[in-house]
């Protein structure tokens, strides 16, 4: 299980850690641990290895200093362009930088065109860490020109704590039209950072390996996020009793499907009865099909005729911003049971705030899952705002609604209305397309349905919607062209997989 911490807290942390210890103890440690990383990523004997190593004016700088040591010790031919501080830096840091002048390292002062042309086998990126706060300089001798020909590199790039020019809390590039660099591999020091995981974390972090320097567990605080696990929702994956019947796993209304938009249902429909609801029926505010021939065992309904008190709900696939569509949501938002809110149903939540506050009235699990733009018009926002910090955002979308909150895109947020938070680390960009939303809301909704509670259903759905879509893009089926309607089969596949786990974890052992 991966807790997360903001940058606050490892501060805190490291203060805490280092007052025990001798000045320069935890640099250290940094630099060992990243050195055996970084031979690790060598393609070629270490003897033949030209490494460049980039060290900024700060403490992450000093963390390069020591990994350049390390590795021009171990052999490998170490070339270090060095960042000077402006101003003075810490003891630590400097002492860090006078072994890496006494090594067998090379200053060296490059271009851009010969980085580009250095023939590196590995690039470890120690210019700044977790405390930047603004663009990287793109002027001709700016970290921003350095950061543009790393960028161009196609060798292993390690980054040290994080990617230069990376928000570690939000997980944004530092600046408007900002830059960052893009790692192949990420060491992060003392504990996880959300902003490596969200965002554009995750096109610059690349696999993220974290060394906890030997901190005390004890100086950790109780963490109030954490990257999705089925750890945090496996015991809700229950096997299913033998005698049962369809009742027994509950029934999902899809309401949606206005004129044109007959789609958008289908496909939820067909996730919760994958997913596992014993009985689906789509509910269309236009004239309902009279049957989905693709799969005949979904019933259709006129969504007026429904009692929308009869089972989970599932709103706004499809369902359009009309007047009548207004009036079928707040028969649902009215009920008593569990309701999953969704694609329209948003957008008629961000334009009424009566229906907006009844929302949040409810008793019953209330999910929302929108994607930015959605999110933004219920927080009255820009999208912009709300990709600058999404665990904000939708921290916040979770107080407002009291819902559990699913803010879609790179590294989905989980956010409940108590504040917990979670980073979904499954999927893939295949999901950049029409109709994965709905898949995601009619899974939720048969998770629901079956009895899983609104927290544990939130991770699970995004948690197998995601890795749905790692399964088949690594069976050559993604990310290009991947269609929602092909991730329902291979979700039902995970989720029953996910029961087996957890039963198999769960079964006494067999007396012999």
């Amino acid at each position: 299980m991966n807790p997360l911490y903001s940058v606050a807290q490892i501060r805190d942390i490291e203060r805490l850690a280092a007052a025990g210890l001798p000045e320069g103890t935890l640099m250290g440690r940094a630099g060992r641990a990243a050195a055996v990383v970084a031979l690790d990523l060598l393609p070629c004997a270490t003897a033949s290895a030209h490494v460049l190593v980039l060290a900024g004016p700060g403490n992450n700088g000093g963390d390069a200093f020591e990994v350049a040591v390390h590795l021009a010790r171990e052999g490998a031919q170490v070339s270090i362009i060095h960042v000077a501080a402006t101003r003075t830096a810490a003891p630590e840091r400097d002492r860090a930088f006078e072994r890496a002048r006494a090594s067998p390292a090379r200053f060296v002062e490059l271009s851009a065109r010969e980085i580009e042309e250095g023939g590196w086998h590995l690039v470890v990126d120690g210019l700044f860490g977790i405390g930047l706060q603004r663009p990287l300089d793109d002027t001709p001798e700016g970290p921003g020109v350095l950061v543009d020909a790393v960028n161009a590199l196609r060798c292993p790039v390690l980054a040290l704590d994080v990617p230069s020019g990376l928000d570690a809390d939000t997980g944004r590039v530092v600046g408007t039209g900002g830059r960052a660099v893009h790692a192949t591999h990420t060491i992060t020091f003392i504990g996880d950072k959300p902003g490596l995981h969200t965002g554009d974390g995750r096109d610059h972090a690349g696999s993220v390996i974290i060394a906890g320097l030997e901190v005390d567990a004890a100086l950790y605080p109780p963490p109030s996020m954490h990257l999705n696990d089925p750890a945090f929702f496996g015991r809700a994956a229950r096997p299913r009793r033998h005698n049962s019947h369809k009742g027994s796993y509950g029934s999902v209304f899809v309401l949606g499907g206005a004129p044109g938009m007959a789609g958008a249902p289908v496909l939820a429909g067909r996730a919760a009865l994958h997913a596992g609801a014993g009985r689906v029926v789509l509910c269309f505010a236009g004239e309902p099909l009279a049957a989905d021939a693709g799969q005949p065992e979904l019933m259709c309904r006129a969504a007026r005729d429904v009692d929308f008190g009869g089972a989970v709900t599932v709103a706004g696939p499809g369902l359009g911003t009309s007047a009548e569509a207004a009036g079928l949501l707040a028969a649902a938002v009215a009920s008593a049971q569990p309701l999953v809110l969704d694609a329209d149903a948003l957008n008629l939540l961000a334009g009424d705030a009566s229906l907006c506050e009844a929302a949040a009235r409810r008793t019953a699990a209330t999910l929302a899952t929108p994607h930015p733009l959605e999110a933004a018009r219920l927080l009255d926002t820009t999208v912009g705002i709300v990709q600058a910090d999404r665990l904000a955002a939708a921290r916040t979308l979770a107080a407002r609604l009291n819902a559990f909150v699913v803010l879609k895109g790179s590294g989905t947020v989980i956010a409940a209305p108590d504040g917990r938070l979670a980073v979904n680390p499954t999927g893939n960009a295949g999901l950049a397309t029409a109709g994965t939303g709905d898949v995601l809301a009619g899974l939720a909704g048969a998770l629901l349905a079956q009895g899983w509670p609104g927290w544990e259903t939130a991770l699970a759905a995004v948690w197998l919607h995601g890795i749905a879509a790692d399964v088949l893009v690594a069976e050559g089926a993604g990310p290009i062209g991947l269609t929602a309607g092909e991730l329902v089969a291979t979700i039902r596949t995970a989720l029953n997989q996910l029961v087996a786990q957890q039963a198999s974890h769960a079964a006494p052992a067999r007396p012999r």
